[in-house]
């Protein structure tokens, strides 16, 4: 067992232009042979990099403010997310977060299926505008 307080928090982690990840959980700092966890912050009005998290499965929890994710082989898809929302992002999808607050910071918690950090930044132009795709599951219908 093993609590890692809010302030010990390690910032050399994989990063992404426009974002601020810090590792909670992983393999070097816990031992966890399964599981990535820690913190992300995108600064007010800010798009991240275009990347992906190759074979690794990624959740996303929305704590503050306001996420658009884009994604697809040309980041042609957009949906939002806010406080308490979940956002799961396959393996190897190319993906970019952008705040849609242009004053207030995105801050969530990240987990990944992998004690070690992966991120793959891409050269992706993106499609203008892009397309909004509902999320659609089995509990959240037309």
């Amino acid at each position: 067992m093993r609590v890692v307080a809010a302030d010990q928090l390690d910032a050399n982690t994989a990063q992404t232009p426009g974002m601020d990840r810090k590792a909670a959980i992983n393999f070097a700092r816990v031992g966890a042979q399964k599981l990535w966890a820690g913190t992300v912050h995108i600064h007010p009005d800010a798009k991240t990099g275009a990347h992906h998290h190759g074979p690794l499965e990624s959740v996303i929890f929305i704590v503050k403010g306001r996420a658009r994710m884009r994604w697809g082989e040309r980041l042609e898809f957009t949906a939002e997310a806010g406080p308490g929302d979940f956002i799961y992002v396959p393996p190897y999808v190319p993906h970019q977060e952008i705040n849609a607050s242009a004053d207030e910071v995105l801050e969530c918690v990240l987990v990944r299926s992998d004690g070690e950090a992966v991120a793959v930044n891409l050269d992706i132009e993106p499609a203008e505008p892009p397309q909004t795709v509902r999320w659609i599951d089995a509990i959240h219908r037309d």
